[in-house]
């Protein structure tokens, strides 16, 4: 598929990658989403809590929506989308990765970028409760890497699914690791640092035959807790072995349900891998448009929605 030329035009004081990043992330207010939760138990007695919005009447179509590092149902970037989805006559099911719905996960795993063994459940979940004729996925930064994996991976996808909307989506995660490790973006990976210890601390007295106080202690930089943690708990060699097979660019070539992905060009935790433009060119169902602004989980503009949210529905309208 040609690649989209797109039709984002930033407000003024938002063309800065920074300023849309930050501001979408921390300033922005949702309200008027009234969320039901849903606890699913998965095949390996973990759990996911699902947090449900509806539309005004019953409908057939459902979108299941995929948050980023350290997110949950809440933010703003989900409960924005669902609201615009719900308005649509569509329902929306905003998924908490395990850990994250403000509840420790059981299991000393819990989630990351290529975790399609938990998005297949909730996939399973949703169709099994036959409801739903038409479903879709949009997922943001982590949750977008994970959503192409999936439709990208040797599976039969449900014929239900019908399309992908992958936003800022981090589809090398070798690339992308290094963008955050760099001097540009140290405040942004001191706070996921942070937040991924905070949450990696309790399991040290529940786990202590698969974690030491000094292999925590060694934890510096987001590479080291993937080398320490995340390769470890999810049965990769280490974190290098982790973004390789994680990684969702690999997998862009297999997708055979028509999908979106939205990349700013000035989005800072992107890496030139992030870009999948031979993939786009080479496979009639993979769209990809790179606005020149929007940076990362941003794409502000006026109104009540984002730039992303709308351009969501309208792919899917148009389908």
């Amino acid at each position: 598929m040609p690649i989209i030329e797109s039709n984002y035009k930033p407000l003024f004081w938002t063309k800065s990658g920074f300023v849309s990043t930050v501001f979408s992330g921390l300033a922005r207010k949702v309200n008027g989403v009234n969320q039901i939760r849903e606890r699913i138990t998965l095949p390996d007695t973990d759990f996911l809590d699902l947090d449900w919005s509806y539309a005004e009447k019953p409908s057939q179509k459902c979108i299941i929506l995929l948050h980023g590092l350290e997110g949950h149902a809440q933010r703003p970037y989900l409960t924005g989308a669902a609201k615009l989805f719900n308005q649509n006559r569509i329902d929306a099911c905003a998924v908490n990765f395990r850990g994250c719905s403000g509840e420790p996960n059981l299991l000393y795993r819990s989630y990351h970028s290529g975790a399609t063994e938990d998005l297949a459940a909730v996939v399973n979940h949703i169709v099994s409760l036959d409801k739903y004729e038409e479903i879709y996925i949009k997922g943001i930064s982590l949750g977008a890497n994970m959503a192409l994996k999936y439709v990208g991976e040797e599976r039969e996808v449900p014929k239900q699914i019908k399309t992908v909307i992958a936003i800022s989506a981090p589809c090398d995660l070798k690339g992308s690791c290094d963008e955050l490790l760099s001097l540009k973006n140290k405040a942004y990976a001191i706070r996921f640092l942070d937040h991924l210890k905070q949450k990696l601390k309790p399991k040290l007295e529940q786990f202590p035959d698969k974690i030491s106080v000094a292999d925590y202690k060694s934890i510096k930089t987001l590479v080291d807790f993937d080398h320490v943690y995340t390769s470890k708990a999810h049965g990769f060699i280490d974190a290098y072995d982790y973004y390789d097979k994680a990684s969702s660019l690999q997998f862009l070539p297999y997708i055979k349900v028509p999908s979106l992905v939205i990349n700013a060009l000035n989005d800072s935790f992107l890496s030139s891998g992030c870009f999948p433009v031979k993939e786009a060119k080479n496979n009639s169902n993979l769209h990809l448009e790179m606005p020149k602004y929007g940076g990362h989980v941003g794409f502000i503009q006026k109104g009540e929605f984002y730039y992303n949210e709308m351009r969501a529905l309208d792919f899917i309208n148009k389908l």
